[in-house]
């Protein structure tokens, strides 16, 4: 059981790593802070910085704040909903009173949320390979939602997204697709 949840760790570790890579790789021009990713104020606001105007040569300080602001915000619920979830098995898993068979029970909904949220992470690379800015999956059994930046979407944009997420993920039923502006 023991060498079961080190491959188990290990595999999530390695699946993270590889959504990392993958996402630096496909937009290199952001410089890719790891510890950035662990606090909530760099997620509502970043301050630019040693931006001079042409006309004066004073540095000037600019707020920045993210074109995907909402995406930032929907991201961070899942995760502390998720966070919660993860903590109420582990505890389920380690609890002496706990029989095998709920140990099992809750040792495999982890290991199926931990698979959700990879291939939500997988999927939202995909989407924005199609050429938007941003998008944010949500998989909750059969039912998925993705949502995407753009000023519009088209009804090929939308089935062009619900093939992709259908073909990619398993048992993915009923999609919806919605579209958000870029300026919220």
């Amino acid at each position: 059981m023991r060498v079961r949840r080190r491959t188990v760790w290990f595999m999530t570790l390695l699946s993270l790593v590889a959504v990392i890579s993958v996402y630096y790789l496909v937009d290199p021009a952001k410089q890719f802070n790891g510890l950035t990713i662990f606090t909530d104020d760099t997620l509502q606001q970043t301050a630019v910085t040693g931006v001079t105007d042409k006309e004066a040569t004073n540095d000037i300080t600019q707020e920045v704040s993210s074109p995907s602001h909402l995406f930032e915000e929907m991201r961070m619920q899942v995760s502390d909903e998720r966070s919660q979830l993860r903590e109420q098995l582990t505890q389920k898993i380690a609890a002496e009173e706990s029989s095998a068979e709920e140990k099992n029970e809750a040792f495999n909904e982890m290991d199926g949320l931990i698979k959700r949220e990879s291939a939500e992470a997988m999927l939202e690379m995909l989407v924005k390979s199609l050429g938007y800015s941003d998008a944010f999956v949500r998989a909750e059994g059969e039912k998925v939602s993705v949502t995407v930046m753009a000023e519009e979407l088209s009804k090929a944009q939308a089935n062009e997204i619900i093939y992709l997420v259908k073909t990619e993920m398993e048992g993915a039923n009923d999609v919806q697709v919605k579209f958000s502006a870029n300026n919220n």
